[in-house]
């Protein structure tokens, strides 16, 4: 391939951005898409400039697939075909009205495929400035051992949380009240699956762990997303070490699983709150 741009260096930045000279037809679909200018025609070609945003629409949008990006895995691309990816929007409408936070799930463990595609939705899910710095964290084989560190530790996170006057605090009292009293684990909900999201922002968290829930959804699974995870692993170091986070953030934490109940309909809705101006 005659790559115009590859190896040389553009505004002290290694090219991100690869254009092939002869498939190359100069229509400018990738400048013109390119969010952060990156791209200009030169001698009626694309040609890299720098400062890139790594989106990849340069790749997506052009018609010769010409563009490759080096650093990237390119061989998960996949070309458009009909059908594809077509979704019916009020099939798309009532998944999302179906959507259950379960707290009932079945003892099945997610196979190998299934996690997968929970985690490549996520993966998938959009970041700020396309950092893609978004890491996933699932336990699943070792859940008996992360419970056991969580029941350790939670005296004293419940004792730093009463501290800080958190209204988290009295539930997990709760909680942990009939784990040592009555010996019942009202927390975890017989969930097989913990996944965490570790982020610095809290919308890429989000944004994440909603592409999640609507593929668990889609394979007839489902998830609860458990504030009280989310606000008490961080007050162990210990159960930090032992997830391999140090230092990072906990952004969100899901139970997920399959329902051990099956729904029949939606759930009612307050009255909508819409402004349309």
């Amino acid at each position: 391939m005659e790559w115009l741009v590859y190896e040389r260096m553009v505004n002290v930045e290694l090219i991100k951005v690869a254009v092939d000279g002869k498939k190359c037809i100069g229509c400018g679909k990738c400048v013109n898409d390119c969010p952060s200018k990156a791209l200009k025609i030169e001698n009626g070609k694309a040609v890299y400039s720098g400062k890139c945003l790594e989106c990849g629409h340069c790749v997506a949008i052009c018609p010769m697939n010409a563009v490759v990006m080096p650093e990237m895995d390119m061989s998960e691309v996949v070309e458009y075909r009909p059908g594809t990816f077509d979704l019916d929007p009020e099939k798309l409408l009532n998944a999302m009205k179906f959507r259950r936070s379960i707290r009932n799930f079945r003892s099945d463990i997610f196979k190998p495929a299934d996690l997968e595609r929970l985690l490549m939705a996520g993966r998938y899910a959009p970041t700020a400035k396309n950092t893609q710095a978004t890491k996933f964290i699932v336990v699943q084989k070792e859940l008996a051992e992360f419970k056991k560190l969580f029941w350790e530790m939670l005296p004293a996170a419940i004792e730093e949380l009463n501290s800080e006057g958190s209204p988290a605090a009295p539930a997990l009292e709760r909680f942990l009240y009939e784990y040592i009293e009555n010996r019942k684990d009202n927390f975890f909900f017989n969930a097989p699956a913990l996944i965490l999201i570790v982020t610095d922002n809290p919308w890429d968290g989000g944004l994440a762990a909603d592409n999640i829930e609507l593929m668990a959804c889609a394979m007839g699974a489902g998830v609860l997303h458990s504030g009280y995870l989310k606000r008490s692993i961080p007050l162990s170091a210990k159960l930090m070490r032992w997830l391999g986070i140090e230092g990072r953030t906990v952004s969100c934490c899901m139970l997920a699983g399959y329902p051990a109940e099956k729904y029949c309909r939606t759930a009612p809705r307050k009255r909508p709150d819409f402004t349309v101006r």
